[in-house]
Parts: C-alpha cells; sequence; structure tokens
C-alpha cells in the first residue's frame, strides 16, 4: 500500500466523518458505495468529490459511468489521482 492509499484512507474517514472507522480497516479495494463496503450514499459521493476537487485537483464529473468507476474503491481514486498527477506535471 502506498502513502497515497493511506492519506486518501486518513482523507475518506476525515471527509465523511466516519469516527468509529479506522482508516487502516478500510481495504484499498473495499467498496465505498456498497453494503459490504462503507456504505457511502450518494449525497456522500457528492461531498467526497468536492473534498477531492479541493484536497487533489481532480473532477470528476456528476452522473457518468467513468466517474462511478473512479468511486468505488481508494485504489480507484488513487489511480485517478496518479493519473491527474502525471497529467499536470
Amino acid at each position: 500500500m502506498t502513502s497515497l492509499h493511506q492519506e486518501l484512507k486518513a482523507f475518506i474517514v476525515t471527509t465523511m466523518n466516519l469516527e468509529d472507522i479506522d482508516p487502516a480497516d478500510i481495504g484499498s479495494d473495499q467498496p465505498l458505495f456498497a453494503e459490504d463496503g462503507l456504505g457511502l450514499d450518494s449525497i456522500d459521493a457528492l461531498e467526497l468529490v468536492l473534498a477531492l476537487k479541493k484536497a487533489y485537483g481532480v473532477i470528476i464529473e456528476a452522473n457518468d459511468e467513468q466517474s462511478r468507476r473512479h468511486l468505488r474503491s481508494v485504489n480507484a481514486l488513487a489511480s485517478l489521482i496518479e493519473a491527474h498527477r502525471q497529467h499536470s506535471a
């Protein structure tokens, strides 16, 4: 696991106010929005997208199948951010 993965897990816990979840307990491939994952909902998705834009400069469009893939897991978010960093460099 990279430092970006650890950073994103802590970011999600803080941003979503998941006080009862330890970032270390979030699996990198664990679904963020499924019942068997963190169980985040559509309101959480909006908050997370805005926070990611502010913190990492990534833009995730609403109602886009690709956006759903980006928000699937910590691994997916990390890949998006790394690609954004490489493209911006």
